[in-house]
């Protein structure tokens, strides 16, 4: 559970510049007060604190804790008619009340992570400009790249800024092309920072580049509110998104770089353009790399077997497909003491055209890797099953979005030559999986090793000793127990970059953590409702190897495991009330003058900016 009495002390990290513990100071008062969703409490205001802001007469007289709150927020959540209607009605409190929004989710995460993030954010997604109640994050226009700098420049100081997520929109969540609406894409990846790893919601920023959409839907919507023109490549992109770093890295110099759901073309170029020389990341790529690679290490414990004996297919050779391929092959070549090239033979994989041969034209340089000798297959047929039969892999990935793809014949298959073969469908939303859990256990009579990326019941079958029914908890390959704690540890250290290093040590902190080491009916990952417990410890892993590796900034880091985990967790915000304190406009922090999240001329970044009120469009 959230410290709820953490604000009351401070503890021997309780100076540093990003610490939770203490009063907040407030330079708003009344109405300002309460349409500022940092600050704001409701009912929930001591009595002394609505003497000092003037709030009396602007609220019911009862004061309520934030545990009943927290009652009524979620009975109002519960009575909404579907998970869409569920997800607007959070994203409403989010704007009113940033503690109640982020207190009802921590409090009931298992339960409304679907809804906040996959499968239900795409539906909002999708839905964007017809759900449209009020813009948050920055929209970007690849037809005004001349105001870009000045664009971004009215979110705040150098120093306001920690965690930038930015998406084209390109390839959402597996529904493809969404245009501007890809903005909720970024502003959900930054509410699992928040809960997942507290980076502080008030000091980050969602972006959306809006270079056009190829969505014949989306462009024949009279209502849709991104550019109603086909999608702007080439030479005028690559200037749009340098032109974006660059201002980004200027404004905000010690800010981490997310990027999101850019397409196949873009996504992992863009990412091996900047990876050398800023702290970024992108989740398609690098992330769901991690957590799969976690599963197999956490199955292959299982199973008694080491990264050399890994033969994996990987069915769908796409952006996620080839990053889980990059992930393994690296973790092949470090256990082995072999090259990359060597690593990658213990690999295959399949797209639409079939098994990727070098006979194949058209193949990124990230998919030739992995290419096998046209030689060795052209007489033979290089489809899932066949190639299955041929190679005997122990380990078969799902990214192709392609549903039910692993029938049954091709699960019995894998079962036959391997005692416990790990499965994993990792495609999303929940309709596009190549296979559910119940079956592919039924077919492996209960011997699959299955993690998914959506949320899946457990599934019970008669597989125990003499046929007696057994529970198997199936685990969310779900990319949210690594990448906010890759982004706390970078943040936190300041690192000047995300090394390989450091996301490996990443993978090695989420599978010592899988419940399936202990007992293999458990799950091979640990799920959402530990997840800031396992950000601490990736956290921790990241911090380490950045020190080691000499990307790490800040000073005075701790060496010792309790003293370290004690600096990451008074860094991490939480959702409880800090009590406020009334400081003069004259001489307030930004934070004090509500004036973080606001938009207002380079003028008000000077501090001539008034607190904005709330407003609904």
């Amino acid at each position: 559970m959230v410290d709820q009495k953490k604000h009351e002390k401070k503890g021997r990290f309780g100076n540093l510049p990003l610490s939770t513990s203490g009063p907040l100071e407030c330079a708003l008062k009344g109405s300002l007060v309460l349409n500022d969703a940092f600050f704001n409490k409701g009912s929930g205001f001591t009595q002394q604190e609505r003497h000092d802001f003037e709030l009396h007469g602007l609220l019911p007289q009862n004061i309520q804790t934030l545990e009943q709150q927290v009652q009524r927020a979620y009975e109002q959540y519960s009575s909404r008619a579907d998970d869409l209607a569920k997800n607007t009605f959070l994203t409403s409190m989010k704007e009113q009340n940033n503690v109640l929004f982020f207190k009802l989710l921590h409090d009931n995460l298992k339960e409304m992570f679907s809804v906040v993030y996959t499968p239900t954010e795409g539906d909002a997604i999708q839905n964007y400009s017809r759900l449209f109640r009020r813009p948050e994050g920055v929209f970007l226009n690849i037809y005004d790249v001349d105001r870009v700098l000045h664009d971004l420049s009215l979110w705040g100081t150098q120093d306001d800024i920690d965690y930038i997520v930015v998406t084209d929109g390109e390839e959402i969540l597996g529904i493809g092309d969404q245009g501007c609406g890809g903005i909720l894409i970024s502003s959900a990846k930054l509410v699992l920072m928040t809960i997942c790893a507290g980076i502080h919601p008030n000091r980050v920023l969602p972006v959306i580049l809006d270079c056009g959409t190829d969505n014949e839907e989306l462009l024949n919507d009279p209502l849709y509110l991104g550019l109603r023109e086909k999608r702007i490549r080439g030479p005028k992109y690559d200037r749009f998104v340098e032109t974006f770093v660059a201002a980004a890295r200027e404004l905000y110099p010690k800010a981490y770089i997310h990027f999101e759901d850019f397409g196949l073309t873009n996504a992992r170029r863009i990412l091996e353009k900047y990876r050398p020389e800023i702290p970024c990341f992108n989740d398609d790529v690098q992330g769901t790399g991690c957590v799969t690679l976690a599963a197999i290490m956490a199955a292959l414990h299982i199973t008694k077997q080491k990264m050399s004996d890994l033969r994996m297919i990987i069915f769908g050779a796409g952006t996620a497909g080839v990053g889980i391929a990059d992930q393994v092959r690296d973790s092949i070549a470090t256990a082995r003491g072999i090259s990359k090239e060597e690593a990658a033979k213990q690999i295959w994989l399949i797209d639409k055209p079939g098994l990727l041969t070098t006979g194949i034209n058209n193949l990124s340089s990230h998919q030739k890797i992995f290419a096998k000798p046209k030689d060795e297959w052209q007489d033979q047929k290089t489809d899932l099953l066949n190639v299955i039969q041929q190679v005997k892999p122990n380990v078969l990935i799902g990214t192709s979005t392609v549903p039910k793809a692993f029938t049954e014949e091709i699960v019995r298959a894998m079962a036959s030559h391997v005692e416990r073969p790990v499965i994993l469908p990792l495609s999303n939303p929940t309709r596009l999986h190549e296979a559910v859990p119940a079956d592919l256990l039924n077919w492996t009579n209960g011997k699959a090793l299955v993690a998914t990326g959506s949320p899946f019941d457990p599934v019970k079958g008669p597989w125990g000793p003499d046929g007696a029914e057994v529970e198997i908890e199936i685990a969310e390959c779900n990319n949210s127990v690594v990448f906010p704690g890759i982004g706390l540890g970078s943040v936190l250290c300041r690192a000047s970059l995300v090394t390989d290093k450091m996301l490996l040590a990443a993978v090695q902190g989420v599978a010592e953590l899988g419940p399936a080491l202990k007992d293999d009916t458990a799950p091979l990952l640990p799920g959402v409702e530990v997840v800031r417990n396992v950000s601490v410890r990736v956290a921790r892993k990241v911090i380490q190897a950045a020190v080691e590796e000499g990307v790490a900034t800040v000073e005075g880091i701790p060496t010792e495991v309790e003293d370290l985990d004690e600096w990451i967790r008074e860094q991490m915000w939480d959702p409880v009330y800090r009590p406020l304190k009334y400081v003069d406009m004259k001489g307030a922090s930004r934070q004090a003058r509500g004036e973080m999240r606001v938009v207002g001329t380079l003028e008000g970044r000077r501090g001539f900016l008034k607190p904005r009120s709330m407003s609904y469009a």
